[in-house]
């Protein structure tokens, strides 16, 4: 699964964007995100668990692992 693609797909499907999703994830998570640091994230491959799980939160979607 490419994550960006699948944030960006929950930004469109909500008419959100990254701005957006960045106040959120401050508010959620006590900790300054921008636009900018969000896709410096996805870039570098160190978007934590934790920071996905608050954007599948943020979405209303919840994250599920499952053994093969």
């Amino acid at each position: 699964m490419n994550i960006r693609a699948q944030i960006r797909y929950w930004l469109s499907l909500n008419m959100s964007n990254y701005d957006i999703l960045a106040e959120q994830m401050t508010k959620i998570l006590n900790k300054k995100y921008t636009r900018g640091s969000i896709n410096a994230k996805l870039s570098r491959g160190t978007l934590t668990v934790k920071e996905f799980e608050t954007i599948a939160k943020i979405f209303n979607y919840k994250l599920e692992v499952k053994e093969k």
